[in-house]
């Protein structure tokens, strides 16, 4: 059997593996580790693990995971989401569409501390459902708005799909947060004149109430400015360079934690149950990691990620024709995978591809732009029909509103997502430019 042969047969058993309800961590793992001892030889696989698997996880970069879930895991018990929605709908939710445009600046907010898309749709659902069922909101429209404002926990920076991308590719942390931040604020951006778009052609969907006195819009903004204080000292660091992501993430997870107690929304209980759910999160990230590393090794052995790259090389496509294939290839893969799980999966074969074509800049500048793309398009897939996670995890919180009618919800944002991944696509500069600046 063939190298390609091989490897596709590997795709096949994991995806098999995955359909039968394996952890996907596992799922690569298993399909690796036959796969590797197929290749070579089952004293190579264990040699190999032997030592594979400490110098991996002993990476000094990966403890910038742990630390900056653990900072959102704390913001998420401080009760941070609620307080950023109540503040910010406080100066917008009289609005028609307020309430959802307020929570469009709440996941921004939030975003800049907890990198996790999941995380941030369920904190919000949670907090805010009841706030739009009472003022009358349309289900969809309402549940729709959360889920792609979860996205926003990624697209954000600090992210830490950014840094699963950063470390598996050799690239730069720092500089990718730099790049995400304009089109994380573009994304932002969108999805509040979507809101606009959306409520003047249906004004149903949205009624609008009254205004919040002055008085009470100060009291809530004082309650969260120093949360935010936190968010901009923590990018603002990482940007500045007054300290590499791993101490930023370390500054931000103290940080959370003194202000919590300080402002008596943190407990022992809430705080066991923060490290808790950072250990959770952690460790299923880490076994993703290892089951990728596995595979990925199993790959290179079959020699299909170098076969791919030379096979579109001499297919004499033009750049932006890959490139374009392989984004719409994430859009479909994100909508049935998970997003950590799916780009660990496809870039060992990928980013040989991208790295190999001439977008007429620096080869480090095209690996940072492709993880900003890579990055919004993992979000159109969170959302994105037939399945999109985010969705799911919405759904499962606000379980009197249809699935259907949430997924409607949807689309009008993911035409927002669409063209702002065209502009991104069309004009690097919007990623880039930060980075050439700060540089």
């Amino acid at each position: 059997m063939s190298g390609n042969m091989l490897a596709f047969t590997g795709f096949i058993a994991m995806l098999a593996l995955i359909a039968v309800r394996m952890h996907i961590g596992l799922a690569m793992l298993v399909v690796g580790a036959v796969g590797y001892m197929h290749l070579q030889s089952f004293g190579a696989l264990i040699a190999y693990m032997k030592t594979n698997t400490y110098h991996q996880f002993a990476n000094y970069t990966l403890s910038v995971i742990p630390l900056f879930v653990l900072m959102g895991a704390l913001a998420e018990r401080s009760g941070l989401s609620t307080a950023l929605f109540r503040a910010a709908s406080a100066f917008v939710g009289h609005l028609r569409g307020g309430l959802a445009m307020a929570l469009i600046f709440a996941c921004t907010g939030f975003g800049a501390i907890c990198g996790s898309s999941v995380a941030t749709t369920a904190t919000f659902g949670r907090a805010t459902i009841p706030e739009f069922d009472r003022y009358g909101y349309d289900g969809g429209f309402s549940t729709g708005t959360i889920a792609v404002g979860g996205t926003l926990g990624i697209l954000i920076p600090p992210s830490v799909i950014l840094v699963v991308y950063a470390i598996s590719t050799e690239q730069n942390i720092a500089k990718l947060f730099m790049a995400a931040l304009v089109p994380g604020l573009l994304a932002a951006a969108f999805y509040i004149i979507t809101i606009m778009l959306v409520v003047r052609r249906r004004p149903d969907l949205a009624p609008v109430h009254a205004a919040v006195p002055w008085s009470e819009r100060l009291r809530l903004v004082l309650s969260v400015w120093p949360v935010l204080l936190i968010a901009l000292i923590v990018v603002g660091g990482i940007y500045g360079g007054l300290f590499t992501p791993t101490e930023g993430a370390s500054v931000g997870a103290v940080s959370m934690l003194v202000v919590g107690l300080a402002q008596r929304t943190l407990n022992t209980g809430s705080i066991i149950a923060a490290l808790k759910q950072t250990a959770d999160t952690t460790g299923m990230i880490f076994i993703i990691l290892l089951g990728s590393e596995v595979f990925n090794a199993f790959l290179t052995l079959t020699q299909l990620p170098a076969n791919a790259a030379e096979g579109i090389a001499a297919l004499g496509l033009p750049p932006y024709v890959v490139l374009v294939a392989l984004l719409a290839f994430y859009i479909l893969l994100g909508a049935v995978m998970d997003e950590l799980a799916m780009l660990l999966l496809t870039l060992p074969v990928f980013f040989p591809i991208v790295s190999g074509l001439d977008f007429g800049f620096p080869s480090d500048e095209v690996a940072i732009w492709f993880g900003i793309l890579v990055l919004i398009v993992v979000g159109i897939g969170l959302t994105a029909p037939p399945i999109g996670l985010n969705v799911f995890v919405i759904s499962a919180i606000a379980r009197h509103h249809s699935i259907k009618r949430t997924y409607g919800g949807v689309l009008p944002y993911i035409g927002a997502d669409i063209l702002r991944l065209t502009l991104v696509l069309a004009f690097p500069s919007l990623a880039l430019a930060m980075v050439r600046w700060l540089s």
